[in-house]
């Protein structure tokens, strides 16, 4: 076991073994670990005799609702998408069995010669997922409340703990003013079912394509904001042509099967583009707050990516010129501190 993963200790491998032999009747199984997440998760495979596989979902704590997991899983699952399906629950100590879905993800399977089939394959599981309607899936919204908390975790975590910068009274109005209008132009969007998490990181490989991972945080959220999430992601970048392709194959299929995007492409365009600056802002937060609460290091090493994203929308909108004034901040703290030795 990984000696380094605190939440993993003695006792806590003794409990996952013993619910797993009631579980599995006695049967022999190894156990190897798989890539943790980004959140407080841990997950093994478990191999059997016969060889078939399973997967255990660690996911101990309050901040894990596993409830919430095989809820969303089921409504998923009812309406024709690939999901691990729930093969044990143990609540009370916070694990569940799933099918295994393998390991071939999007983002380790994508090249320029596949990519238009299986973000085709995406897209159509998409408007499955924003089909389903708030009255079947009971979720809670994606309110504005809860997209300003996140646009806040880009100066708290970001700028001060990151990049050790505090903002002076101008640029801080300047920051205020770029997050209203962002967060204005977003909660005015259509709401419909948001995985909140649709990249290629989560999407995997398989026969009845895609499979679908890491869907427990879902809420009825914009319409665009899986969209962005799907051909803006964190671990991976494509050419801007390319991704307006792909979104307006997207907007396509989604207006074939009367979803509430926009008639005037542009204008679901431009929707894209605003929604994305909220979560690219959010996860620059998020990421750092991963380094320096959480111990994981290597997310914040994307930061350039998300800038990127950030500083092509704002240059394209005369209202964000603002942010631009603390993009170039950033951009002269960063230059600063290479230079300084």
């Amino acid at each position: 076991m990984n000696k380094n993963n605190k939440i993993f200790d003695s006792s806590r491998q003794a409990l996952i073994k013993n619910w797993l032999r009631l579980t599995l009747a006695d049967n022999d199984f190894t156990l190897t670990h798989l890539a943790a997440d980004a959140g407080a998760r841990r997950y093994l495979r478990i191999k059997l005799p016969d060889q078939t596989t399973l997967v255990l979902m660690d996911a101990m704590g309050p901040q894990n609702n596993i409830r919430q997991f095989v809820s969303i899983a089921e409504l998923l699952s009812s309406h024709g998408l690939n999901v691990p399906a729930i093969v044990d629950t143990n609540y009370q100590d916070g694990l569940l069995l799933l099918s295994d879905l393998g390991d071939n993800t999007f983002l380790k399977t994508l090249t320029n010669e596949n990519a238009d089939q299986l973000f085709d394959d995406a897209t159509s599981a998409l408007v499955k997922i924003q089909s389903i309607v708030s009255t079947t899936s009971s979720l809670e919204n994606y309110s504005d409340e809860i997209m300003a908390e996140e646009l806040a975790l880009f100066e708290t975590w970001y700028l001060k703990e990151h990049l050790k910068i505090n903002l002076e009274e101008k640029n801080r109005t300047h920051l205020n003013t770029s997050l209203k209008l962002i967060l204005d132009r977003c909660v005015n969007q259509p709401m419909v079912f948001t995985h909140r998490d649709y990249m290629p990181r989560n999407l995997m490989v398989c026969e009845e394509n895609p499979g679908i991972l890491d869907f427990q945080d879902a809420l009825m959220g914009p319409i665009s904001y899986d969209v962005v999430s799907l051909f803006k992601d964190a671990f991976i970048s494509w050419d801007e042509e390319q991704i307006l392709d792909w979104t307006i194959r997207y907007w396509e299929k989604a207006r074939q099967n009367s979803l509430p995007v926009p008639t005037d492409f542009g204008q679901f365009y431009e929707d894209c583009e605003w929604m994305g600056l909220q979560r690219h802002l959010k996860v620059l937060g998020i990421f750092s707050r991963l380094k320096y609460r959480d111990g994981k290091q290597h997310y914040i090493e994307d930061a350039p990516r998300f800038l990127t994203y950030i500083r092509k929308v704002a240059n394209r909108y005369d209202a964000l010129k603002p942010l631009l004034v603390i993009l170039d901040q950033i951009e002269h703290t960063k230059h600063e501190v290479r230079h300084t030795f």
